[in-house]
C-alpha cells in the first residue's frame, strides 16, 4: 500500500494534482487507515496514470471521467470530438497571435498593408510624424467605411507622393503644427498651401487635389480628428479659405463650393477629399 506521496511519485505526478483529481472526483479517495493515513493501491497508480495521461493530451477534465469508462468506439467519438475543439482553438489563438504581431507593430492593427507602406513612405520622405499620425487615424475610419476603394485610393497617393510638390505640401502642413493661431508665421504658410493648391489645381485638375469622393457627414467626421490632433488646422483652413480655398476633408475652391451651397449642395453627389487623404 501507498502514501499519497509515492503514489504521486509513481504515476509521475505533485501531491497537488492527485488531491486535486480527488476533489474532481476523478480519483476515490481511500478513507485512512488506523495511523490515519490514506493508503492507494496499485489500482489507483494505474488509474492515476489514465488521468494524467488524458489531461496532458488536453483533454478537460471535465471529460475525463467520460473517457475512462468508455468503450472503444465512444473513446474514438469522444477523441475525434476533443480533437476538433482543439484544432477550434489552435485556430482562434493564431488568430490572437496575428492581432499581437500587429500590435506590437504599431500601425498595421487599424489598417491595411497598403495603407502602412504608405505612411512608411511619408515618414521616409520627411513628413512630420505627428502628420503622420494624423493621417493614420484618418485612414481608420475610411477603411472601416469603404474598404473595397483602398486600392485605388492608395495607387493615387504612392503617384503623388512622386510629385516633389505634394511632398512640400505635406511638410508646410507639418510647420504648422508649432505655429499659434495668432503666429505670424501661420499666414505665411497659407500663403504657401494656398499657391500650392491653386497650382496643382491649375496644372493637374482639381480632381487631383478633391480625390476621396466620401459623403459630407462622413468628412465632417474627419475634421473633427484632424482639427482635434492639430488644432492649429482650424486657423489655417480659415487663412486658406481667405486665399481661394474651403474645407480640410472636402478641399475644395471657394467659389466652386459657394456655387454648390447656392445651388442647395447640388444634387447630393459625394465630391470629398482630403489633403492628407
Amino acid at each position: 500500500m501507498l502514501t499519497i506521496s509515492e503514489l504521486a511519485s509513481y504515476a509521475g505526478v505533485t501531491v497537488r494534482a492527485v488531491r486535486h483529481y480527488h476533489a474532481k472526483g476523478l480519483l476515490p479517495e481511500p478513507e485512512r487507515d488506523r495511523s490515519g493515513y490514506r493508503r492507494y493501491d496499485a489500482g489507483a497508480v494505474v488509474e492515476l496514470i489514465k488521468i494524467r495521461t488524458l489531461a496532458e493530451a488536453g483533454v478537460p477534465l471535465s471529460r475525463v471521467s467520460e473517457l475512462l469508462r468508455a468503450d472503444e468506439a465512444q473513446f474514438a467519438e469522444a477523441i475525434a470530438d476533443i480533437d476538433r475543439r482543439l484544432r477550434a482553438e489552435i485556430r482562434e489563438r493564431q488568430r490572437h497571435r496575428e492581432r499581437i504581431a500587429r500590435l506590437a507593430s504599431g500601425d498595421r492593427l487599424v489598417v491595411p498593408p497598403e495603407v502602412v507602406a504608405y505612411l512608411d513612405r511619408l515618414r521616409a520622405l520627411g513628413v512630420d510624424e505627428r502628420i503622420v499620425q494624423v493621417e493614420r487615424d484618418g485612414w481608420i475610419p475610411l477603411v472601416a467605411f469603404s474598404p473595397e476603394r483602398v486600392p485605388d485610393w492608395m495607387d493615387r497617393k504612392q503617384r503623388q507622393l512622386a510629385d516633389p510638390q505634394f511632398v512640400g505640401f505635406y511638410r508646410t502642413l507639418g510647420q504648422a503644427l508649432d505655429r499659434t493661431p495668432d503666429d505670424p508665421a501661420l499666414v505665411e504658410l497659407a500663403d504657401e498651401l494656398a499657391a500650392y493648391l491653386t497650382r496643382t489645381a491649375d496644372e493637374q485638375g482639381e480632381g487631383y487635389i478633391d480625390d476621396t469622393g466620401v459623403a459630407p457627414p462622413f468628412a465632417e467626421l474627419m475634421d473633427a480628428l484632424a482639427f482635434a490632433a492639430v488644432p492649429p488646422a482650424r486657423q489655417l483652413i480659415a487663412l486658406l479659405t481667405e486665399r481661394g480655398w474651403t474645407g480640410w476633408t472636402r478641399l475644395e475652391r471657394v467659389n466652386r463650393a459657394r456655387g454648390a451651397a447656392a445651388a442647395g449642395q447640388g444634387d447630393g453627389e459625394e465630391r470629398s477629399s482630403h489633403p492628407d487623404r
